[in-house]
């Protein structure tokens, strides 16, 4: 049997479902009880004591009032517009259904029974024309009513619960620490973090400082790395610039083309290289003020860009220098190939889209993967043709998506027709 059904119902939190395994097996036990002990105890008690109570009433009614005074019975005569419409009892009173059931089978003429509270109980019975109100103690018909037993067990129920969460939320703290630093280290911060708890969690929090420590020193060695690579290959050419500035200007032209071309390639593979070294920390950022100045500065460059739909406000922890860069660089592809630019941003509660749209060829669904690959040129006489693209604007902006929690979805654009770039960053 499939209980993927039940699925949706159940809670999807940590503490949720430590709630739920909880205190579903405390109620059922309580419910369990409850009804066994009810049914056992006060049912075949309360159903003793009637039969035993309804047998003296028979014998004090045939006798006289002293035998009736002597039995405890309260006995009068009273009209026949005394008797109520109806039986009655208190909500709560579980065992009066089995005095009530039981008076009503052992004796004659019962026209109504009354349990007005926990300590009485009046009867209405007709014999020969004759209607007799009949008085006499609650206790004598059954036991104490079960509602005490149902407060007791769920005060007490409830109090056990309450100290057995705490101390499970103790447990699970370790935990959701645990999962707090490791989302803040996926969205490129870092979070102070000692391992605690029980020793799996603390095993698994000792494993997850290992992986970030590694990775922060590949990270840093890999910048070192990169900027002796970068002071190192510049100098070649600069000495390559020099000397053929000493060609004369048919034969430099050329030469000079391939240097720049090698120049630009190099601060293109530095760029995605370093990934978010020297972008700073990620710190409160409002994304629509941010975006705007991009979408200005842009546009005070010569770009053909507009800022469209705006929407939301708030502030979202961001790298703004990485977030601008890759906006820059879904702007810079978007003018490349197309004539028309268009950048929209959403702020929701739950997450942030920055969505970079154009009127140009687009990209086909089946290529959209792979144009985010480093140094992938989906058609080369177009780049050839349309500008120097080096194929690492998608692949910069898709590794900073990712730097921050995100992702880059590539897609067709409704609005425009060509291609549709969303960064969506989760809050």
């Amino acid at each position: 049997m499939s209980f993927k059904w039940l699925k949706r119902y159940m809670p999807r939190g940590l503490y949720g479902r430590a709630a739920l395994i909880l205190i579903l097996p405390v109620v059922t036990l309580q419910l369990v009880v409850s009804i066994v002990f009810i049914q056992r105890h006060f049912e075949d008690v309360s159903e003793q004591m009637s039969t035993e109570v309804a047998r003296e009433l028979r014998v004090a009614l045939k006798g006289d009032a002293a035998l009736r005074e002597a039995l405890e019975f309260g006995v009068a005569i009273v009209p026949e517009s005394a008797v109520p419409a109806q039986d009655s009892r208190q909500w709560y009173d579980l065992s009066g259904l089995v005095v009530t059931s039981v008076l009503r089978d052992r004796l004659e003429g019962v026209q109504r029974v009354l349990l007005p509270d926990d300590r009485t109980v009046v009867l209405f019975l007709r014999d020969d024309g004759t209607v007799r109100q009949v008085v006499f103690d609650r206790r004598r018909a059954s036991a104490s009513n079960p509602h005490q037993l149902l407060v007791h067990m769920v005060f007490f129920g409830g109090l056990m619960t309450v100290i057995a969460f705490v101390y499970l939320r103790n447990q699970l703290r370790p935990i959701t620490r645990l999962a707090r630093a490791a989302e803040a280290f996926g969205r490129g911060r870092t979070l102070p973090y000692a391992p605690s708890g029980a020793v799996e969690v603390r095993a698994a929090g000792h494993a997850f400082l290992d992986m970030r420590n590694r990775i922060e020193r590949q990270i840093e060695q890999r910048t070192m790395m990169l900027s002796g690579v970068s002071h190192d290959m510049r100098t070649p050419l600069t000495r390559m610039k020099l000397a053929l500035s000493m060609l004369d200007d048919a034969e430099r032209a050329p030469l000079e083309r391939d240097v720049a071309d090698m120049e630009r390639l190099l601060d293109a593979f530095l760029e995605f290289a370093r990934g978010e070294a020297g972008a700073g920390s990620a710190e409160p950022t409002d994304p629509v003020a941010l975006v705007t100045e991009i979408v200005e500065k842009a546009r005070r460059a010569g770009t053909e860009v507009e800022l469209a739909l705006v929407e939301g406000h708030g502030k979202v922890a961001l790298r703004p220098l990485s977030i601008a860069r890759a906006v820059d660089n879904l702007i810079g592809n978007a003018v490349r190939y197309a004539s028309q630019c268009e950048v929209s941003v959403l702020l929701t509660e739950k997450a942030l889209r920055i969505r970079v749209e154009d009127d140009g060829p687009g990209i086909l669904p089946e290529d959209r993967e792979r144009a985010m690959r480093p140094f992938v040129r989906l058609d080369p006489a177009r780049n050839q043709d349309r500008g120097s693209g080096v194929g690492l604007g998608l692949a910069i902006a898709a590794d900073i998506a990712r730097s921050h929690g995100g992702v880059l979805r590539l897609g067709a654009s409704e609005r425009l027709g060509g291609l549709c770039a969303d960064i969506v960053i989760g809050r």
